[in-house]
């Protein structure tokens, strides 16, 4: 099954047209060549792509340039010849002449000379001139009305770091008058905690003064504790008649 006719017009993708372009171009180089192969013909052929990138091709042993010569030779037509140094002269003079022109204008606009204008180039010089202040100060208002904006909108973005950053000075010392309070309630706590150790310091004593007054001690001198008083007591009960069970002599023992 052959491919089906596709309608010859110019291809409206970029991408695509290039791609076809590619193609087509190999293909009629190929075909070109083969012919001036096989049927011995002299051929040239000259490509310019979108782009203006040029592509040819010239049978053996012919050159380009004898192809074209060949074929002016055979239509009768000739191809002008244009004077390049005619051509850069004119140039040169124009350019000459324009310079010319802008060095006189730049002089009558700076008044640097002004004798040789007449009263009409004069009031059209004035006009020039005003026209061209009034847009300098138009310009210039603009510019000032630009800044003026732009040093607004940086007032604003100040004003709101500011802002940002009084809440966060404000929430900073807040928590710092918060963490102060705790400590302090800590603070009061530990000197509560004190405080009744103290106390119950000063009950233990007491308790020890009542226990000593239940021993009454007539012409002695009155423990001050009651590991005093159980000294005391031990050495009142010692009997200093008893007798005191005797060493054993281990001499009077010997091994049966």
């Amino acid at each position: 099954m052959g491919r089906g006719k596709i309608k010859i017009s110019r291809i409206e993708n970029k991408i695509t047209r290039q791609v076809t372009f590619a193609k087509r171009r190999a293909g009629l180089l190929k075909k070109t060549h083969e012919l001036a192969v096989l049927c011995d013909a002299q051929i040239g052929l000259i490509i310019f792509s979108a782009n203006g990138k040029l592509y040819d091709f010239c049978s053996d042993p012919l050159s380009m340039q004898n192809i074209i010569q060949k074929y002016q030779l055979t239509t009768g037509t000739r191809i002008v010849e244009q004077n390049d140094t005619e051509q850069l002269h004119g140039e040169m003079r124009r350019i000459i002449s324009e310079t010319q022109n802008l060095q006189l204008s730049l002089q009558r606009y700076t008044g640097e000379d002004l004798s040789s204008l007449t009263l009409g180039e004069l009031n059209e010089l004035e006009q020039v001139l005003v026209h061209a202040s009034h847009n300098v100060r138009a310009r210039k208002f603009e510019i000032l009305q630009q800044q003026m904006e732009n040093l607004q909108r940086k007032k604003q973005l100040l004003e709101q770091d500011n802002e940002h950053i009084f809440h966060l000075i404000k929430e900073h010392q807040a928590t710092a008058a918060a963490y102060e309070e705790q400590n302090q309630v800590h603070v009061t706590k530990i000197e509560e905690v004190e405080r009744m150790g103290m106390n119950n310091n000063n009950i233990n004593w007491n308790r020890n003064g009542n226990v000593l007054d239940q021993f009454p001690f007539s012409g002695e001198v009155q423990p001050s504790s009651v590991l005093q008083l159980a000294t005391l007591h031990d050495h009142h009960n010692l009997n200093p008649n008893r007798l005191l069970p005797t060493q054993p002599n281990l001499r009077e023992y010997t091994l049966d």
